[in-house]
């Protein structure tokens, strides 16, 4: 196959996420007359990254993790975007990884980037650590965002298995909005090193949009 087919039958397929809707958004019922795509989330992980990497000076290979960022979301262009609400986290890294495999199964240099997404779920080094943690708190400042621009509705989710949850539901029930909750429950299940931290932190107390 001609390395110019390759290329674009590769550009295609990245292509869909542009038009693949977060399922999140979709669940909470999201008003507004557009919601975020996948890949706008990958955009947005991306610039968070470069933030945190200048502004708290980590030690690692930036170029490396933005590849891994740009990538790692490449198995819903198959699977869809799957919440950890939808299937396991067991599940779902089936069903990913077969879908990585087909996806890279004809471009050159595959191997190495199926090895930054393999990398990217173990987090097992900084900069998958780093990348994982930019990835989870994106989703609570872009909720923070849709809450202060009045896009959701806390009385208006009867369908929604997300609120159903008992995490999410005990959080609510404290009177939280509903960007609290998220930046709350990214704070007690991520693991955030100190920085993420300070973040989420200044996120949750403090209006965003000026």
């Amino acid at each position: 196959m001609q390395r110019e087919k390759r290329v674009i039958e590769f550009y295609v397929l990245c292509n869909k996420l542009k038009d693949l809707v977060r399922t999140g958004w979709q669940n909470w019922n999201v008003n507004r007359h557009r919601v975020e795509s996948v890949a706008e989330h990958i955009y947005g992980v991306q610039m968070l990254a470069i933030a945190m990497w200048a502004e708290f000076k980590y030690d690692l290979d930036i170029k490396k993790t933005l590849t891994m960022i740009a990538v790692h979301e490449m198995e819903e262009t198959i699977i869809g975007d799957i919440t950890c609400f939808q299937k396991t986290k067991e599940e779902k890294v089936k069903l990913g990884h077969q879908a990585v495999v087909d996806i890279f199964k004809k471009l050159c240099n595959a191997d190495e980037i199926r090895e930054l997404i393999f990398e990217f779920e173990k987090r097992q080094t900084l900069e998958s650590q780093f990348a994982y943690f930019c990835d989870k708190l994106e989703c609570d400042i872009q909720a923070k965002l849709y809450d202060e621009q009045g896009c959701v509705d806390l009385n208006m989710q009867e369908q929604n298995e997300t609120a159903k949850n008992e995490d999410v539901k005990k959080l609510l029930t404290t009177g939280m909005s509903w960007a609290e909750m998220w930046l709350t429950y990214g704070q007690e299940r991520y693991n955030y090193d100190e920085n993420f931290l300070a973040v989420s932190d200044y996120v949750k107390n403090n209006k965003i949009i000026k």
